[in-house]
This record gives C-alpha cells, structure tokens and sequence, in this order.
C-alpha cells in the first residue's frame, strides 16, 4: 500500500513536527517526541495538575488532537504503534510538571505501562509528584483475561476530558486522580474491523479477511479481533457491540450514558453517522438514557476500516466535566443531541397534487417496460460509470425505476399527466445530473402535449425533441460532447425525420434506435467535455458513455 511519507524510520517525528506547524497551541520538544501545550511558560509554576497521556503514533488525533486547556498538557508519543520511550515520557514530565504535580493516563498495553510507569519513578525520585490511571475499556477481552488486563482503547479519549476538566477546575492530584479513575472504571468499548491497515515499517496489511468478514473485538495496533464474523448491517453491528458492552457492565434501563462512535481511520463521516443513527436507536430501545454523544476519528489505526463504540455511565459530575469547554483540537464540541429525531413536513406545491382519473394502459405498460429493463442494466451502468465517474448511475436508474412502479393508477390517465408524474418521481429519486435532466426533459414534453388530448405519433416526436433540447438547455451540452445527449439527440431527429417523410411510426421508431445506438457507440471514441469524466480526459477512450447507455436501455425497450 503507497503511502504519503518519505521515510518509515521518520513517520512519527515529522508527523509530530507537521502538527506543531499547523497548530499553533502546541509546541514541540526540541530532542524528544513531545507535544505540549505552547502556552506554558519555560520553568514557570503551573497552577494546575499537569496531564499527560501518549502511545504508539498512528492513533491520530489521538493524543496530540487532546492537547489544549481542558483537556492534556503533553502527549509522549512513540513509532507507529510503539510506546514512547521511557526517557520520552520523563521529558514531557520534566516539561509540564509543576507544584500540583503530574498525572499519567496510560492505556493498558505492555509497553506503555512499563515505559510510562518507570518514567514515574524516575521523576519521583527527582521530586516530582506523579500519579496514573491505566484504561482498560476494550470488553471484547471479557472472556479471555481478567479486567485488570483488558487493552485500552478509544474510551481513553472521555477519561482526557473528564480528568482535564477537574483538572482545569484547580483539584488537586488526589482529586484529578480519582475522577480520571473513575471514569476509567465507568466506561466501556468494543470495536470491528473491516479490513486491516499497514504499517509503514512492515508495508503489508497485518491480517487478511475475505470478502463479506469482519473482525470483532480487535484492538487499536493493526491486529485481528478475537473472532472473525460474516460482515453484519449497521444495525446489526451495533446490536452486537452495544449488547456486548451492557451485558458486561449490567447496566439496566435508566442508566445515564455518553456515547462515542469512533472511527479506526478508514471509515468515512457518512458510515459513522449511519452507525451513530443505529447505536442511539438500539440503545434508547434497551431503555438507557444517552445524554451527550460524538461520532469521528477520536482514536485511530491508520487506514483501518472499522469502528468502536463506548459507553460512559455518567452522573451529574461527570456530565458537567464532559460539558466543561477546552482548546484541545480534536474534541468535537458539547455532543448535545435531541431527545428524538427532529422532522418537519415537507411542503408540497400545488402542482403536485395527486392527477385523478382512470390509467391509459398502454403509457403504463411502456413505462414500467422501461423501469424493468433498467433494474436488469444496472451492473453493466454501474461498471460503465464506474470507469469514467463515479459509479452511481447504475443504483441511481435502479432507484428511478422504483418510482416510476410506484406511481398510482390516476399517474397514467392522460400523456401530458403521465410525463409529468414520471418526471416528478425521477427527480426525487435520482440525486446527481440524471434526475434533473429526465425531469425537465419529461415536463417540457408534457407542455408540448397538454393540449393535444389524443397525441399522433408526430405529436409525439414534436415533444420528445422539445425534451431533448430541454437537456442541451439546461446542462449546456452538445452533440459530440459526450452525454445523454448523443444516443437522445440523434434519435429524436431521426424519429421526426422518417415520420415526415412518409414512414409508419414503428418503422420510423426503428430509424430513431438505429441513430440512438450509433451515438451511444461513437461516444467511446469522444474526449468528454463536461461533467465529471472530463477530468479525465482521454482515459475514457475505449469506454462508451454511460449516461447515453442508460438511454438507449430504455429506448430499446420502447421500440419493442
């Protein structure tokens, strides 16, 4: 896998020099790989306990994005999944500590406990005064190694900002120390991986899954879960997680909760969200009260795909430390979220009435021709859009085709009536350019035929090219430009032409497929010039254009 570095050996130290180029609350020991917050004076007295957390690089924003008042002091900061060094870890005590003295928040794996619990003593015995607090949040190990050796995970993030903000409250180290403690004690994680990430180091993923698994229950450095499983919905995955999570904690209906939703890297906002949405409803549907929840990248592995979800049991303390404000960078805000999903109807225009009146048989019988045959296109649309775009239009025809079988019997009680229902139920379906393009092309043919109450086949050639220029119109487009438009624009003339000149409608229909499905071909050899396969230019060569393959599926069809 390629990834955007330029020396394995480096990664940590310039990722730790790109933030403190970027951020200008946080500065950067000169011979150690600390962050700590720029606003604390050289040699002078804090007025506060001083925080300090850290690991293995590669958990991004964790724990530099934590860096800011009300949040941590220093961040220790190792290789890729490696533990800061002992001598690393004294540096950043030496540099926050102050009469209030130092708490360490550790995440329970090896390394860090030893590297950052000698570094503890050291400093004691410089005379410094520091305290610890281990996160051992990950319940997937519930049935394998007693609690006190679970690993800490993301949950370590809500345990920063409980122990910053009783921090930034002026506790003293005892007090600190025992609200991060506690909230350690009170929260808890499971996560899922869908793929592995690779470490720079190594260049290669750290397991392998097949296609459709997924690993439950991994940690946060690359490694497997405790078990594989078929790849689950959202729903279902959070069902799964969250069960996991109460059934070890025995938290019953009534219990006060924060919710995190964390990402491992690779997962986009969008799936988390998705997740988000089913994590609150199958919580609120077990009865518990969710209070505060966050959804992102709180806790990485690199590129990993995947997510974790924690539960912080609060009480009003709590609650008020996770209300209390901090500079830190990565920390998403208050996490207030509504008591229940905030709806408002939608106005409907008058012009969107429901048409009344019995259905024209034959209208409807084309149309859902149409959608049928665009359901079966829908991988070959998706593969040709897929090389030129960005492979949407094969589910978004699919999504069109839906609509169009669910409009009710008065849709097709009139031609004008008919266009116009079917182009209301595209543009509500299809999101992107396909929508609004059929839309208007199918509107503008129904004006062209609400006055005529038995169209001929000349009325009907006169209104698909008045739809046809509705498109050139709207998105700009000429024949030869590579769109719709090529397999739709010669069609339409050649339907008009071959009526005026004498032929039946059938014959003439067959004249304007023949046309539509020369333009269609000839757009594999056209450099496209607008939308976006225009961006990449005469990589499209070879490849017809999907948006007029879409087209010439449904005038097939039409023909028949």
């Amino acid at each position: 896998m390629r990834k955007l570095i330029n020396d394995p050996r480096q990664v940590a130290r310039e990722m730790l020099e790109g933030l403190a180029d970027t951020l200008p609350g946080l500065a950067l020991l000169e011979e150690e790989n600390v962050l700590l917050r720029a606003d604390f004076p050289i040699g002078g007295l804090r007025d506060k306990v001083a925080l300090i957390s850290g690991g293995g690089s590669g958990h991004e924003p964790a724990h530099a994005g934590y860096i800011g008042h009300g949040m941590l002091d220093a961040a220790a900061v190792g290789d890729v999944f490696t533990s800061p060094s002992v001598d690393t870890v004294l540096a950043a005590i030496r540099a926050v500590a102050g009469p209030k003295g130092v708490l360490l928040i550790i995440k329970n794996y090896t390394g860090d406990r030893l590297n950052f619990g000698l570094a503890a003593e050291l400093a004691r015995a410089e005379g410094i005064a520091v305290d610890s607090v281990v996160v051992a949040d990950d319940v997937a190990l519930r049935d394998t190694v007693e609690p006190a050796r679970r690993r800490g995970i993301a949950g370590t993030v809500l345990v920063h900002k409980i122990a910053g903000a009783a921090a930034a409250s002026g506790a003293d180290l005892a007090e600190v120390a025992a609200a991060a403690r506690q909230a350690a004690e009170q929260v808890a994680t499971m996560g899922v991986g869908l793929g592995a990430c690779t470490v720079p180091a190594t260049g290669r993923p750290g397991f392998q899954l097949d296609s459709g698994e997924a690993e439950l229950g991994l940690g946060i450095h690359g490694e497997a879960g405790v078990r594989r499983v078929a790849t689950p919905s959202a729903a279902d995955l959070c069902a799964t997680l969250l069960d996991a999570i109460l059934q070890d904690r025995g938290w019953l209906p009534g219990q006060r909760v924060a919710l995190l939703v964390n990402g491992l890297g690779g997962t986009p906002p969008m799936e988390l969200a998705i997740v988000a949405r089913a994590a609150l409803a199958h919580l609120r549907l077990r009865g518990l009260l969710v209070e505060r929840a966050w959804s992102g990248n709180f806790m990485t592995a690199l590129e990993m795909p995947g997510c974790s979800l924690s539960l912080l049991a609060l009480d009003d303390q709590r609650l008020s430390w996770l209300d209390q404000a901090t500079l830190a960078p990565a920390w998403p805000g208050a996490g207030r979220i509504p008591a229940q999903r905030q709806l408002r109807a939608t106005a409907a225009s008058a012009a969107e009435a429901p048409p009344q009146g019995p259905a024209l048989p034959g209208l409807r019988r084309a149309a859902l021709a149409a959608a049928a045959a665009l359901d079966a296109a829908e991988p070959l649309l998706t593969e040709l859009d897929a090389a030129c775009g960005d492979g949407d239009l094969g589910i978004s025809m699919q999504r069109g085709a839906a609509a169009i079988r669910a409009l009710p019997d008065a849709a097709w009680s009139a031609p004008d009536i008919a266009l116009r229902a079917v182009g209301q139920a595209l543009r509500q379906a299809i999101a992107g350019s396909s929508g609004p393009f059929y839309s208007t092309a199918l509107l503008r043919a129904a004006r062209r035929l609400e006055t005529v109450p038995a169209p001929g086949a000349r009325d009907w050639a006169a209104a698909f090219k008045d739809g046809v220029a509705a498109i050139a119109e709207l998105g700009g487009a000429q024949v030869g430009d590579r769109t719709m438009l090529d397999a739709l624009s010669p069609a339409a003339d050649a339907f008009s032409t071959a009526l005026e000149a004498g032929h039946p409608p059938a014959a003439a229909w067959r004249a304007a497929l023949e046309a539509a499905e020369h333009g269609c071909a000839a757009t594999a050899a056209m450099r496209p010039r607008l939308g976006r396969a225009s961006y990449l230019g005469e990589r499209t060569l070879g490849v017809p254009d999907a948006g007029a393959s879409a087209a010439l599926v449904w005038l097939k069809v039409l023909a028949g």
